[in-house]
């Protein structure tokens, strides 16, 4: 089991209390949801590493994250360990913030979940868990979740409990705290009586990995539940020079304030980010990062404010265009 030492300095690698939180254009009132993938583990019976294997024409790993993004979850934090850099590559295009955890072979999962918990806790309302080896549930159930209101939610189908796992922010201290031997179960369980267990028509909810029939069988049902439009948002002159990869590197800038943090967390080369940065800054005729020398760390790098306020206009932008096109799907299909 790994050290609360070690794992508040993994998830405070990235940076100050309410670093990712949503931002002023969440409907008000509206709780935010942050998404916690553990992919850490070493590889299944199959000789594949589980969060690759491919249900359909696509990873396990990639169907959960489109899962968490079409319910409008973010930031999805991916916890890595064993293959991390294919997951990363695998995962590169999907604007995940990926952690790792370097003890992956010593320690259990509730360990890598502490590490996304740790992360989140001050970041989101509420957070939605998930192993990477239950890739099948649907998104009508993790909208269900978020909507309930209550402070700990495991979905139940005839009877038999499943995954993913809702978890209010405002309970990650205490369950960052145990450390019994049980993992995340004996951690929801020495809260006492608030878990809520959600009756949910959604077989997925049960099957792991383990029973590769039956998600093949499921397959056709779940492609049809996560049909949904997928935008993707760029700005651009003569050519492209700011899009959702770019989106993250500020975002994590400002909050780890490093280039080279903000880029291990992202799978980007250190100079391709700045190569990325300089274009922003020709394009838009003005500094969007600066750089602080000095310190017993050495410098830090911070965005300027002309460049955070384009930050937040972009988001606020394209969470306008997504509910707009998803709003037009709907109507549509």
């Amino acid at each position: 089991m790994l050290s609360q030492s070690y794992i508040k300095k993994a998830a405070a690698k990235l940076g100050t209390p309410n670093a990712l939180r949503g931002s002023d254009m969440k409907e008000k009132g509206k709780k935010t949801t942050g998404g916690i993938i553990v992919a850490a583990g070493k590889q299944s019976a199959r000789r594949e590493p589980n969060p690759l294997l491919k249900i359909g024409s696509i990873s396990v790993i990639k169907r959960i994250v489109l899962t968490f993004q079409q319910v409008g979850i973010s930031p999805i934090v991916v916890i890595t360990g064993y293959n991390a850099e294919e997951i990363e590559h695998d995962l590169a295009d999907y604007g995940v913030i990926f952690l790792r955890n370097e003890n992956y072979g010593s320690s259990q999962m509730f360990d890598s979940a502490k590490i996304g918990l740790g992360f989140l806790q001050d970041k989101s309302d509420q957070v939605i868990f998930n192993p990477v080896t239950i890739p099948m549930f649907t998104p009508e159930t993790i909208q269900r979740m978020m909507e309930c209101g209550a402070a700990v939610i495991s979905p139940s189908y005839h009877g038999k409990s499943g995954h993913p796992l809702l978890i209010s922010a405002e309970l990650i201290p205490r369950i960052m705290q145990y450390n019994g031997t049980m993992g995340m179960r004996g951690a929801i369980d020495n809260l006492g009586s608030v878990r809520h267990w959600m009756d949910i028509e959604d077989e997925g909810i049960l099957h792991d990995m383990d029973d590769i029939e039956r998600l093949d069988q499921l397959l056709k049902k779940h492609n049809q539940h996560i049909l949904h439009p997928f935008v993707r948002i760029s700005i651009e002159k003569e050519s492209l020079f700011f899009n959702s990869k770019t989106k993250l590197l500020l975002l994590l800038i400002q909050h780890t304030h490093s280039v080279r943090s903000a880029c291990r967390h992202i799978a980007l080369s250190y100079s391709k980010a700045w190569k990325m940065l300089n274009l922003l800054e020709q394009e838009l005729g003005y500094a969007v990062v600066e750089r602080k020398h000095g310190g017993s760390n050495g410098g830090k790098t911070y965005l300027t404010q002309e460049g955070a306020v384009f930050l937040e206009k972009f988001q606020q932008f394209e969470e306008n265009v997504r509910q707009y096109a998803k709003a037009e799907f709907n109507r549509l299909f």
